[in-house]
């Protein structure tokens, strides 16, 4: 089962994707041709974001190496990228079976009203199933992994509900979607906190400088565009280690910059590929399902946050993060962790995020900044553990995506430093039956929380409806 799985999912999003929504499409009631094609264009979105972000990585991969040497930024954690941990969720007995038993738990949980999302995003299961990895290695217990993955599962719908409503006001074109990744909702309960905490000081309350509002104050400066090519020229010139060398570099300066604003350029159009490709199956979906669960208080299609990763606010300080980051990681007392392969997962920060801090840039950045600096502990408390995976896993399939190089540990910024990996994690591995009746007792009461919400907003839905006949 391990190795059919592996195989199906080896295929990769932008063959998969596009196979699951013509199916899904199908089984609605959308023409072929119609479901045929809104798939394909789905996947045309996987390859292009999968160009860019090549772009991205490829670009910044020997100049960022460069600065690590110039600057001796060496520490004891090889950053193994985002692959890496893909690899380890899926090749494990957790990660064959996480996208039926999770499904099944979805439609449960449908039932009883506990949850209005249905998670359709089936390429990104592998993130619970990388938790579960995880502490199935370190716990030798695969019933523990399978606590851990379906917890996290629970946990991130629930989470998707509460956030759905913000998300689908702030954003355009999204009506009747939510986002139930757990990188993504990680980053909510940091974003919430220090948010308020930002509006009780004098003067940040009144501060309102979004995406547009820095093309007003400083002109084409203010434009993702210019930003991602003066931050690439900049990374540029800190990867040479003398001014001879930077002016014999030139050209190659001026292309990092050019493709970093290139990457700022491009990510909002591919993005727009994946609103115009599930947007009828989206509808036909919701209408589908509202008919079958009446009573309900809308349902949402939990799908891929590459949808809105193209907006301004999260392109700016996704990028602005990149530079400082990569200091902090190096000046941090006690962190061991270098992020580069991972710099490229940045993006996914930030959509659950913006609709909190209204796309304020520098409320958002002091998010993310704070958020990373503790993911980079994140990373190097769990890196024994992600360590000891990967080594299985390349013993078993020799996967070059876990291969880690002598001497090092591995590491993955992009999901080892989600919140609820960590606190999950340490709850079943540390705290054991404790730590399994915390997290049984706090996800049961979220999730009564939330059914109360549904039925509550049911009912006012139902009353308008009535209202209006």
């Amino acid at each position: 089962m391990e190795q059919v799985f592996s195989y199906i999912l080896g295929l990769g999003a932008a063959v998969m994707m596009p196979i699951i929504f013509t199916i899904l499409g199908v089984c609605i009631g959308i023409k072929f041709g119609k479901a045929l094609k809104s798939g394909l264009i789905i996947g045309v979105g996987f390859v292009g974001l999968s160009v860019i972000t090549g772009l991205l990585t490829s670009s910044l991969g020997g100049p960022l190496k460069n600065m690590a040497e110039i600057y001796n930024l060496q520490l004891g954690i090889f950053d193994m990228g985002w692959p890496a941990a893909a690899s380890v969720a899926y090749n494990t007995t957790v990660g064959a079976f996480i996208i039926p038993v999770c499904l099944a738990i979805n439609i449960v949980l449908l039932l009883i009203k506990c949850t209005n999302t249905i998670n359709i995003d089936l390429w990104n299961y592998w993130h619970y199933a990388f938790i579960g990895a995880v502490v199935y290695f370190a716990s030798d217990s695969i019933w523990w992994g399978f606590f851990a993955a379906v917890i996290c599962f629970i946990i991130t719908l629930i989470m998707a509900d509460l956030t759905s409503k913000q998300f689908q006001t702030y954003y355009k074109d999204v009506d009747g979607i939510s986002l139930p990744q757990p990188f993504v909702q990680g980053f909510v309960p940091f974003a919430v906190v220090l948010n308020k905490g930002m509006d009780l000081i004098p003067g940040f309350n009144k501060l309102d400088i979004d995406a547009e509002g820095m093309k007003k104050k400083f002109g084409v400066l203010g434009e993702p565009l210019f930003i991602g090519v003066i931050v690439g020229c900049g990374i540029g010139l800190l990867s040479y280690g003398s001014w001879k060398e930077i002016v014999a570099n030139i050209p190659a300066i001026l292309k990092l910059g050019v493709s970093m604003g290139a990457v700022m350029e491009l990510i909002p159009r591919i993005t727009a590929l994946f609103i115009e490709g599930l947007k009828p199956i989206s509808e036909a979906t919701r209408d589908l399902v509202s008919r079958k669960f009446k009573g309900s208080a809308g349902i949402n299609i939990g799908m891929s946050p590459a949808l809105v990763i193209g907006h301004p606010t999260t392109l700016v300080v996704s990028i602005l993060l990149i530079p400082v980051l990569l200091f902090l990681s190096v000046v941090l007392p006690g962190n061991q962790f270098l992020p580069l392969a991972s710099l490229a997962g940045l993006f996914y920060i930030f959509p659950a995020v913006l609709p909190i801090t209204k796309g304020n840039v520098v409320k958002t950045f002091i998010i993310g900044l704070v958020a990373m600096i503790v993911g980079l502990y994140f990373v190097t408390d769990l890196a024994p553990f992600f360590t000891q995976a990967a080594e299985d896993v390349f013993a078993r399939t020799q996967d070059a995506a876990v291969a880690i190089p002598e001497g090092f540990q591995g590491g993955s910024l992009d999901f080892a430093s989600s919140l609820f990996s960590w606190i999950i994690f340490h709850c079943v591995h540390n705290l054991k039956w404790i730590g399994c009746g915390i997290l049984v007792t706090g996800t049961t009461v979220m999730a009564i929380i939330n059914r109360r919400r549904i039925i509550r907003e049911a009912a006012l839905a139902a009353a308008a409806a009535n209202e209006n006949k």
